[in-house]
């Protein structure tokens, strides 16, 4: 097995020393964050649009034409606006969301806020219950369990608004 090592100040290394008491060890919590860095998808560099815009024509088939007026209008877009977004995000652009995708994202960030919130509490409480001599003692498969279902939403936000333009298309 490869060893990989790494100097840093003795302030740091304290703050780690801290924080990896409680994932099982510094050895354990390194593992973990370099397993975390490596299955991480890679960062796009978005396209960034560049001159003015310039028209394209494109010919559909009736039924193709009555198909994409009714998936836009799902959508709250207009047909061209749902095409644009799709073009850019296939060519990386950062993607147009609809009003209720929109609306949606505000409401994600809004639950996110409020669940830092949650968590500032809980730890203000614990210092206190400490600074007052009162022993905490968290139940960690719970905490871990919340973790994990917060990881996996952020995951499925993160890809959302990683130019992926019909991502939310069987969430509404």
């Amino acid at each position: 097995m490869a060893l990989i090592s790494l100097r840093v100040s003795d302030e740091v290394a304290a703050a780690f020393s801290a924080v990896a008491a409680t994932q099982g060890g510094k050895s354990a919590l390194l593992r973990r964050l370099i397993a975390d860095a490596l299955s991480a998808p890679t960062p796009r560099i978005l396209a960034l649009p560049v001159g003015r815009p310039e028209k394209v024509t494109v010919r559909f088939r009736e039924s193709e034409m009555r198909q994409l007026a009714e998936v836009s209008h799902q959508r709250g877009m207009t047909r061209t606006g749902w095409i644009v977004a799709l073009v850019r995000s296939r060519l990386g652009s950062p993607v147009q969301h609809s009003p209720n995708e929109h609306e949606v994202l505000r409401a994600i960030v809004r639950e996110l806020n409020r669940i830092g919130g949650n968590i500032n509490q809980i730890a203000r409480a614990a210092n206190t219950s400490v600074l007052q001599g009162r022993a905490v003692e968290p139940d960690l498969s719970v905490i871990q369990e919340a973790r994990s279902v917060i990881e996996t939403e952020l995951a499925q936000l993160r890809n959302a608004l990683n130019g992926n333009a019909d991502y939310w298309e069987g969430r509404q």
